[in-house]
């Protein structure tokens, strides 16, 4: 996504509408690499929360407000010695860079008025929070950075600030026609690429509108433009940038069908398909984007540990069931050591001594067959020799029967964890699918540590016609939503085939309209493992139908007589409530 130096561009100009002259009321850091600010100012008391998350770096004003850990990390701690109650007197964005910077002035412990500076660097995985004194000298950073973690620039406490020139690249809001057409023609590039690596704050996105604005091929060469060609491309390029140092600006996320494809400051012509969505502001629009997405990247790095567990017991599962498939391939053919047996003992009586087969008709098949026999065994002898050979390989493969059926559902059990380490949104989610794992022998109880007080809950959704339907998130909540929560004439659904969530829905003794099956359906497929499939199989049938196998496992159930629908995963129109 387009989170270029444009859209920074944008989020200063809000932040310096409502922020400038605002005091810092509250510093707080939620995690390690994120801060909220509350910040009263004559706009109001706003929220700017930032992030330097290698995976997802941002900064926007929100209304929502986040819990903060007991006890408060040095930085926090340190900033709020500075800057507690400080006045923002300015905030700039240095050469259309991703780069954020807060001026602020506050009164040091003698009363005597300082400046301090907070710097966001929002670069990927590059991206920090940095904290400098008025001599650009760095006091402290959110995230330290050594001289063997980068050559290009330290950044450690009593080290100097300054913005690494990595790259040549030119500052778009200044540059004239002469380095504008020198800077392309020296890239051998097609000319958006031309574009984007040659001046700061410009995406690839950007870079092909410029192009599409202007009517130029964005695969060309910039050395194969006509000069007039060449007058245009700049013309549109300075328009689109006035309209950035103005502060014109227009938010949008543009979508294909439901899904998201890209969000921009700038109007985006080439996206002519799509779908725009306008917002009144950029934060409003980077919460809404990227507060499912920021959800999901936090509770996946906090459920490492535990995936690496279930998919080392998957695998595991995976290569024992592969082996017992095998074995039990290999006593497929034991029938015919029974049978060898018995027509040893038919026929052996006219065999010549030390023969090495016997020749005779197989009664069953009705056809001539012939037996390998040992030479110095007798016919008694071989003939038994074949009948141990029949029933070790019977034994075996008994055994394998219910070993291959408790591998299986070992397999369908670990996918199912799977499944709802996919779909968790919270802590308590991952605390409820430990606990579940620990019970199941997964993980080991730390002896130190008391079983966890779970509050997670199924997820919750009405119906288009105000029917309830509940989710459950894991094992325990579809055991618990499918036996213990739903009656008899409420209907069940599930993904056919595949690990995925019970969906209740509760009928209140109606006849469910059709409309509510089909959404009920489309919950069943997108909390399964066949999300984003255009068509899922659901299975579905009244709850007084479904049983619990004996002996199974958390979420097994077993039924006869459904209903299936084929049905897509889009949940986009299905109201969910908190």
């Amino acid at each position: 996504m387009a989170f270029d130096g444009i859209t920074i561009s944008n989020i200063v100009h809000e932040l310096r509408e409502n922020l400038l002259d605002g005091r810092i009321n509250k510093i707080a850091q939620p995690e390690d690499d994120e801060l909220l600010l509350t910040i009263k100012s004559r706009a109001g008391q706003k929220r700017l929360y930032i992030s330097a998350s290698a995976s997802l770096p941002l900064i926007y004003l929100t209304d929502t407000n986040k819990t903060s850990p007991m006890v408060a990390p040095n930085f926090c701690m340190l900033l709020r010695k500075h800057i507690n109650n400080g006045r923002i007197t300015d905030i700039t964005q240095p050469k259309l860079e991703r780069i954020i910077q807060f001026e602020i002035e506050h009164l040091d412990e003698l009363g005597d008025l300082c400046k301090k500076y907070l710097i966001v660097e929002i670069m990927g995985k590059h991206s920090n929070i940095i904290f400098c004194n008025d001599k650009n000298r760095i006091i402290d950073s959110i995230k330290h950075v050594s001289a063997q973690m980068s050559s290009i620039r330290e950044v450690l406490p009593g080290r100097d600030y300054f913005i690494p020139e990595t790259t040549e690249k030119l500052n778009p809001l200044d540059v004239n026609f002469a380095d504008f057409t020198a800077a392309l023609n020296g890239k051998p590039t097609g000319l958006a690429k031309a574009i984007y690596t040659s001046f700061t704050g410009v995406s690839p996105v950007v870079a092909e509108e410029i192009c599409y604005i202007s009517g130029v091929d964005s695969s060309i060469t910039p050395k194969e433009l006509s000069d007039d060609v060449m007058v245009h491309l700049y013309k549109q390029f300075t328009l689109l940038f006035d309209d950035v140092a103005r502060g014109e600006f227009n938010p949008c996320i543009y979508y294909k069908g439901n899904e998201p494809k890209e969000f921009a400051a700038v109007p985006l012509s080439h996206f002519g398909e799509y779908t725009a969505r306008s917002y009144d502001s950029m934060s409003a629009l980077l919460e809404t984007y990227y507060a499912s997405k920021n959800t999901i990247t936090r509770i996946r790095q906090k459920s490492v540990d535990l995936r690496k567990i279930v998919q080392t017991a998957l695998e595991r599962n995976r290569k024992k069931y592969d082996l017992q498939c095998k074995q039990s391939k290999d006593t497929e053919d034991r029938d015919k050591y029974r049978i060898w047996g018995e027509l040893i003992n038919v026929y052996g009586y006219g065999l010549a001594p030390n023969a090495k087969h016997l020749d005779c008709l197989n009664y069953y098949t009705n056809e001539d067959i012939q037996i390998p026999l040992d030479s110095t065994k007798t016919p008694q002898e071989n003939s038994q020799k074949y009948f141990d050979k029949y029933n070790k390989q019977k034994r075996t493969y008994e055994a394998l029967v219910s070993l291959i059926e408790e591998t299986h559902n070992e397999i369908i059990y670990l996918e199912s964890v799977s499944n709802a380490l996919d779909i968790a949104m919270s802590e308590d989610d991952l605390n409820q699918i430990k606990e579940e794992l620990i019970d199941a022998g997964y993980v080991k109880r730390k002896f130190t540590k008391k079983k966890v007080k779970i509050t997670s809950k199924p997820f919750h959704y009405v119906s288009s016609d105000g029917y309830h339907m509940y989710v459950g998130k894991n094992n325990i909540q579809n055991e618990e939503l499918t036996f213990n929560f739903a009656i008899g004439n409420d209907w069940w659904f599930h993904a056919k085939g595949c690990p995925g969530s019970h969906v209740i829905v509760k009928t209140n003794g109606d006849e469910l309209p059709d409309r509510t099956f089909e959404e009920a359906g489309k919950l069943a497929a997108y909390y399964s493992k066949n999300r984003g499939n255009d068509k899922v199989e659901i299975d579905y049938i009244e709850k007084k139908h479904v049983k619990k196998p004996k002996g199974g496992k958390p979420g097994f159930v077993v039924y006869y007589t459904n209903y299936s629908l084929m049905i897509d995963s889009d949940i986009s129109e299905i109201k969910q409530i908190d």
